[in-house]
């Protein structure tokens, strides 16, 4: 009986020990929910190439993260992004964004990233982890696993957070890469030579009250 005692009394030690969250106020399991009405909310892609620099923003980015409070490798979740939501600054490119050739969002409207494991974690603040994340992106009708960084931030519910969201807020600061013939896309919008690979940037927050 005391060895049993003794070895769960060890083992929720070490899992307590090792497990790696938020050090705040709330525990257990949360769900965020992304959608923003106000559109804060952004993801983008950047191309360098000696030419010229393009960057495509979308603020309409929907979502949902589940994770336990205190143990960050149980995170979850699943993003959208509405492929013609995405402008470059002209018209006529952004037309050519859109088309079969690109991203042709008339017959895939949305792009999709599943958030499937956590690989690494560091502490920077009690609120605040820099993380390495892996999962699937899919554009076009193809998915491909990637692999990314991100910032994580946890704000529990106060008077200054209302103001943007009721509950407790994640934010999140995500970048990765994406190879563009991957998913069959051709590097050229309007005669205009595109990097073959593209860094996508996210900056949003969730709230666990929507």
């Amino acid at each position: 009986m005391k060895k049993t005692i003794l070895f769960l009394t060890f083992f929720s030690f070490t899992l307590i020990t090792f497990a790696q969250g938020f050090k705040v106020s709330s525990s257990g399991e949360k769900t965020f929910n992304f959608t923003d009405k106000g559109k804060r909310n952004q993801a983008s892609f950047y191309s360098s190439t000696p030419l010229e620099d393009i960057t495509g923003l979308t603020n309409d980015v929907n979502g949902k993260i589940t994770l336990t409070v205190n143990n960050i490798k149980s995170i979850k979740g699943e993003f959208f992004v509405t492929t013609a939501s995405i402008k470059t600054g002209i018209d006529l490119r952004d037309e050519h964004l859109r088309d079969e050739n690109w991203l042709d969002a008339a017959k895939y409207p949305e792009i999709k990233f599943s958030l499937k494991e956590i690989n690494e974690v560091k502490q920077l603040a009690d609120n605040r982890l820099q993380v390495k994340f892996s999962g699937d992106f899919t554009l076009k009708g193809i998915t491909k696993k990637i692999s990314g960084e991100a910032t994580l931030t946890y704000l529990v519910e106060s008077e200054q957070t209302k103001q943007r969201a009721p509950g407790d807020l994640l934010g999140v600061q995500a970048k990765f890469k994406v190879n563009l013939s991957d998913f069959g896309i051709k590097n050229k919008i309007v005669g205009q030579k595109v990097a073959e690979v593209v860094e996508v940037s996210v900056n949003m927050v969730g709230s666990s009250a929507m």
